[in-house]
């Protein structure tokens, strides 16, 4: 059954050259994915240097973890704006705005570099923070005009688009730096003009192509449709999870517990592997492989969710989080494969909680007032991995790697109560 999508601001009209709702969302998610393959790589070039461009122009290395909390400084600012940038005028403007913004970052940390100047550097560092949170955001945009049963696998083939481009960011990164050097840019700051023009080549795309808008749309659609239509907030047979402030608390609660868990152990991995003496190689490959889990399973895990509904999903992704801390933490100091395989669990279980939560959240919050709240629920995410990341730090110098990811796997467990009660509730 088609749907037909009435013009935005019209009570009964039809958008000609779409003829209806189900047509609108295939295009819609083909040009989200196009953007997130260029966003990818922006995003994964700029992230792959950052810390070493501060080190090379600070000339030191108290600093260097410095642009992880720029990043995460403007992603927090910029998931707020972009939020209420798309509440008011649809998600087109609203993440396009968000990637050139992230463009123009790109541009001012060549700049810096040229001039070296670490003040424009860490200015830029916090706008190219932009393409981050707009990246991140954009599985929001998947979802709009999807049908609820539907609305976790489309929201999943958003997310695993980004996996391309953030393979291909770091294997340019050296490329980039022999093409910058003949220009006068510092080798260091030659990934960003990857990162710039992945950006740019985004925005122009959503900019251009992302029409209908899905936001937009949505609400044309609910507000045609009787109770229940696919743009409102009703939920189809096969979807019955909670419903306003306790499905925001609880989705939310699902991807920030997530995302604090994963960086925390993340971040002090290749650490800890260093110290026990595994090079750079074998760590690239853990980190990799844990990238890889974070992504890859989106369609699975979107069709899991769809199927068997948000609250077994963000439980699972909680038990698998523990088990991931308890992996790490028993593995033995020089076991490669365990060490691997505690990563990549990793990584599922953000995945499955990320999927999960936004669902939950895509599904509790009317339209009326969506956007808004998803880009809030985005500055709680940003802020959660700032934490994680500076709080492993602490974990491990007062105790232990094993410490750490045992207390990561143990937090994670919070999220089994909550689903608990709120399955209780319904």
């Amino acid at each position: 059954m088609t749907r037909p999508v009435p013009a935005a601001g019209t009570r009964g009209g039809l958008i000609s050259d779409v003829p209806d709702a189900d047509r609108a969302q295939r295009r819609i998610l083909r040009v989200l994915v196009a953007s997130q393959v260029l966003s990818g790589a922006g995003l994964a070039a700029g992230v792959t240097v950052g810390a070493l461009l501060a080190q090379d122009m600070l000339g030191t290395t108290s600093l260097a973890g410095l642009p992880s909390a720029l990043f995460t400084a403007g992603s927090a600012l910029t998931a707020v704006t972009i939020g209420r940038v798309s509440q008011s005028h649809g998600r087109r403007p609203g993440l396009a705005a968000g990637y050139l913004a992230g463009a123009v970052g790109s541009g001012l940390v060549i700049a810096a570099a040229v001039l070296d100047s670490p003040v424009l550097l860490f200015v830029a560092l916090f706008v190219y923070g932009a393409g981050t949170a707009t990246n991140l955001q954009a599985r929001y945009a998947g979802a709009d005009l999807a049908r609820p049963d539907h609305r976790a696998r489309a929201l999943s083939r958003v997310l695993v688009a980004t996996t391309l481009g953030g393979v291909a960011g770091p294997n340019l990164a050296a490329p980039m730096g022999d093409f910058a050097e003949p220009l006068g840019i510092p080798r260091l700051a030659g990934p960003f003009l990857l990162s710039g023009a992945a950006y740019a080549l985004a925005a122009l795309v959503l900019a251009v192509w992302l029409r209908p808008d899905p936001l937009l749309t949505a609400r044309a659609v609910a507000a045609a449709e009787p109770a229940g239509g696919a743009g409102g907030t009703a939920k189809a047979s096969t979807v019955s999870e909670p419903d306003g402030r306790g499905g925001v608390a609880l989705g939310g609660l699902v991807m920030v517990l997530t995302q604090l868990v994963m960086v925390a152990i993340m971040t002090m991995t290749p650490i800890h592997m260093a110290e026990h003496g595994h090079g750079t190689a074998a760590s690239g490959l853990v980190i990799a492989i844990h990238i890889g889990a974070m992504y890859l399973p989106s369609p699975l895990t979107g069709w899991l969710v769809d199927r068997y509904g948000r609250l077994r999903i963000a439980a699972a992704s909680g038990l698998t989080l523990l088990a991931a801390g308890v992996l790490a933490a028993m593995a033995p100091a020089d076991s490669l494969a365990l060490l691997t395989l505690a990563l990549a669990l990793l990584g599922l279980g953000w995945n499955l909680g990320l999927v999960s939560g936004t669902a939950i959240i895509t599904d509790a919050v009317p339209l009326a007032n969506r956007a808004r709240t998803q880009g809030v629920v985005d500055v709680s995410i940003a802020v959660a991995g700032a934490t994680g990341g500076m709080a492993s730090g602490f974990l491990v110098a007062v105790g232990s790697y094993p410490v750490l990811a045992l207390t990561g796997g143990v937090l994670a467990l919070a999220l089994l109560p909550a689903v608990a009660a709120t399955a209780y509730r319904r």
